[in-house]
């Protein structure tokens, strides 16, 4: 369960992501992979990227050597800010936020259930670090979730469960995932295969897979 397959890499991750968000979205990016998806706007659309740090209009890291220490992301990356973006108070950012202003958000996961409970902040261990960030507001007051995570964890365990053993950030919030393997939607017959990596098959998808999979790859997405 632990052998390394071939699949997408984080990039091709991230830019898959970036395919489904519509021309004039504001979207959020997590940290971690999802980071990544601004890079990958497909020509011809506008998306208007949001840091809960205070920054509306978010663009790509910048070259090595041009980075502002004054410009980062709310993962204390260095970005770029497109022409007309503004800055605010980082309230201010958590009222767009818990007023539904934002579209989509794109978030990492530890783990994600059937039913759409998402689990990224703490495993609920006594000695674990958590990190929730502004997540549990991200996944209260944007109108779409989306996850992209590595299908399985670096020891082969799957992180598409039954149900969530970790401590939930939200329940039946996430709309769609995209792993390394495959892209899902989260339906109410559960894991709904719309699209597998190059060179996978579904039966190998199911096998890393703690919960059953809904075949259903000739679903428009």
């Amino acid at each position: 369960m632990n052998e390394k397959l071939m699949g997408w890499n984080r990039e091709q991750m991230a830019q898959r992501a970036a395919v489904d968000i519509p021309d004039g979205a504001y979207v959020n990016l997590g940290i971690g992979i999802p980071e990544k998806v601004a890079r990958y706007v497909p020509e011809g659309r506008e998306v208007i990227y949001h840091t809960e740090n205070g920054l509306l209009g978010m663009g790509i890291s910048p070259e090595p050597g041009q980075e502002d220490p004054e410009l980062i992301n709310a993962g204390k990356k260095p970005i770029t800010a497109i022409p007309g973006a503004a800055y605010f108070h980082h309230a201010d950012s958590f009222a767009m936020i818990r007023g539904h202003h934002i579209d989509i958000c794109v978030l990492g996961a530890m783990q994600v259930a059937q039913n759409g409970d998402l689990a990224n902040w703490s495993t609920g261990a006594a000695d674990a670090i958590p990190a929730v960030g502004g997540a549990m507001d991200l996944v209260a007051g944007v109108k779409t979730i989306y996850v992209i995570t590595q299908h399985n964890t670096r020891d082969g365990s799957p992180k598409l469960l039954k149900k969530c053993s970790f401590p939930l950030t939200g329940q039946a919030v996430v709309s769609r995932i995209y792993t390394d393997l495959a892209v899902i939607n989260i339906t109410p017959q559960g894991f709904e295969v719309i699209e597998l990596a190059p060179g996978l098959d579904f039966d190998t998808v199911q096998q890393r897979t703690d919960a059953i999979l809904v075949n259903n790859l000739n679903k428009e997405s």
